[in-house]
């Protein structure tokens, strides 16, 4: 009998197996705990995906440091302190066989302002959206030596991840991030080794992963996630993306995950143009394959697959015979945990988005990813998804619940 291409196991470079090829992709849940820790939350959210029959999870991000949060319910792990929380994460996440891989991040400028926290980047640039300038802090530029620093904190929160039992991480250097910072043109003006020429602006990246390897065991599973472009003039494009792959190869990559944009250009939602979102399915499949086409890593993307006819088709391989090896499930899997399982008994279950047909690109992108949130908060708390929500008034509700995690935030910074 012919296996469905979506559940065929996938060895990876270092030997470990994917069950099949549906991953669990990286959403900001803001649900940690008092001190920015994983909870039961959490612990019941990732158990509820791993029943629903992904063959790889990977967390939403995981901070290096706690004065560089994307979000004040986000999660920081920096010492052993609490690192129990983390093994029962770990193990809830790993239920039914699938791999769970700790994403791990720091924002650089992209630090809300209202957290009260000094933000920094590769130049002291500001993220610039119109009609919202003073929503993000204003970095300052980072030290050679702090960057160094930033390097050894990116591999000792891996260290920390293995023994709390997730079986990889993922470098996070897409999204207009710190790392994805450095390799943009448009944001790094420096004129140091870290900046001016694309081998200096990667150099942040190539050594973070050369720090994080020999931080960890060979069979510890290794991942970056990198925009296959900034979709802004003059930034960081697919020539630039395709560079930086080949280089991420010689060092060692088990998986890498392509996207795109940033916070002034919200690609990775959908809203790059005028086209709705909910109709935009698989949008990072052609330069996920022109990246397949110069590495042997296996490619991973992520990006409006909300079915399994538009998921059996971005494993397709083009004409050439470059493909993608794994698809991450963002918001669908927000929406209905159990879509792997689904498709697998044959059912074409598939997911409708609500459609935010707002003036304003970054609005809608704000809305879209709260209405996911408002999801990902019933599921972690044992409630089915609500099928209708209305944009607006969880656009609302997050920003409620934005305020209070930062005022818990602040006072837990202050003590």
């Amino acid at each position: 009998m012919k296996i469905d291409s979506l559940f065929r196991p996938l060895t990876l470079p270092n030997g470990a197996v994917l069950p099949n090829r549906l991953c669990k992709a990286a959403m900001e849940e803001n649900l940690s705990i008092e001190g920015q820790l994983p909870g039961q939350k959490l612990f019941t959210l990732y158990q509820r995906w791993a029943e629903g029959g992904v063959g790889l999870q990977i967390s939403g991000n995981v901070m290096i440091a706690p004065d560089a949060m994307t979000g004040p319910g986000g999660v920081v792990l920096q010492d052993d302190s609490h690192l129990d929380l983390f093994k029962t994460w770990a193990k809830a996440g790993r239920a039914g066989g699938a791999h769970f891989w700790m994403q791990i991040n720091h924002p650089g400028r992209q630090v809300y302002a209202a957290m009260g926290e000094q933000a920094v980047g590769p130049s002291d640039i500001a993220v610039n959206i119109p009609g919202f300038d003073k929503l993000l802090a204003k970095p300052r530029a980072l030290q050679s030596s702090e960057v160094e620093t930033l390097i050894q904190r990116f591999a000792h929160t891996a260290q920390l991840a293995e023994r709390a039992g997730f079986s990889g991480v993922q470098i996070h250097a897409a999204h207009g991030y710190l790392i994805s910072q450095f390799l943009s043109p448009l944001v790094n003006n420096r004129t140091d080794r870290w900046g001016g020429s694309l081998e200096n602006r990667a150099r942040f990246l190539l050594d973070t992963l050369k720090a994080v390897k020999a931080a960890v065991s060979p069979s510890f599973c290794l991942s970056v996630k990198l925009n296959s472009a900034d979709f802004q003039k003059g930034g960081f494009q697919l020539d630039d993306a395709k560079w930086v792959a080949i280089e991420l190869e010689k060092i060692g990559l088990d998986l890498l995950e392509m996207s795109g944009g940033n916070y002034e250009s919200p690609a990775m939602t959908g809203t790059t143009d005028h086209t709705k979102a909910s109709k935009r399915e698989a949008y990072f499949i052609k330069f996920a394959r022109e990246i397949a086409s110069v590495v042997s890593i296996p490619i991973m993307v992520t990006g409006g697959i909300l079915s399994p006819e538009v998921a059996r088709g971005a494993l397709t391989e083009d004409e050439q015979g470059f493909g993608v090896k794994v698809l991450g499930l963002g918001r669908g899997l927000a929406f209905n945990p159990d879509l792997p399982n689904l498709w697998k008994a044959g059912q074409s279950s598939s997911v409708n988005l609500p459609e935010i047909n707002w003036s304003s690109k970054t609005l809608a992108s704000l809305g879209l990813m709260s209405v996911s949130k408002t999801q990902l908060k019933r599921l972690a708390s044992g409630k089915p998804p609500k099928l209708k929500l209305s944009p607006a008034l969880a656009t609302l509700s997050d920003q409620l619940k934005n305020r209070l995690q930062t005022r818990r935030y602040r006072k837990w910074r202050e003590a």
